[in-house]
């Protein structure tokens, strides 16, 4: 008996495990649709990576060391996204953590970003998402930019 308790125990266990995988690839395939779309300045296939509800902020250090946040929306980054030359924008990232509850998604990606070919500047995105009929949908977008402390060979 304890041999069969432990054997349906591990299939369920897999099982989870598995929905929990399936899960995370759902997110870096809306991630990455978003950054493919930023390369080819694909502003449809841009906005369909958004809820219709997103939006997107950065935090900013002054030159004294203090922080705020600026915001943007979708609308405006997909337009400036969608009037850059195709392959101008290039963004690489590195899923370093997704965490998932449900219909609810967190990534972290630190990632180096450059213009025409040349770096300019890294940073971390921290997306939030949340799960749709038609798939993962991007809710939120944090970021930061800074040009000292990166790594341009990573990621």
């Amino acid at each position: 008996m304890r041999y069969l308790l432990s054997f349906v125990w591990s299939m369920m266990l897999g099982h989870a495990i598995a929905q929990t995988s399936n899960q995370e690839e759902g997110v870096k395939l809306t991630i990455n649709q978003l950054f493919d779309a930023m390369r080819k300045a694909d502003s449809t296939q841009l906005r369909s990576c958004f809820d219709g509800t997103a939006s997107m902020q950065t935090v900013r250090v002054s030159p004294e060391g203090a922080a705020s946040v600026a915001g943007g929306t979708p609308d405006r980054f997909i337009a400036q996204i969608g009037g850059a030359e195709p392959g101008t924008l290039d963004e690489r990232i590195v899923f370093e953590k997704i965490l998932i509850d449900g219909p609810m998604a967190v990534a972290w990606t630190p990632y180096n970003f450059y213009l025409k070919g040349a770096f300019s500047h890294c940073g971390v995105n921290v997306f939030q998402l949340v799960k749709k009929p038609e798939g993962w949908k991007i809710v939120s977008v944090l970021d930061t930019r800074r040009k000292e402390g990166c790594n341009p060979d990573r990621p």
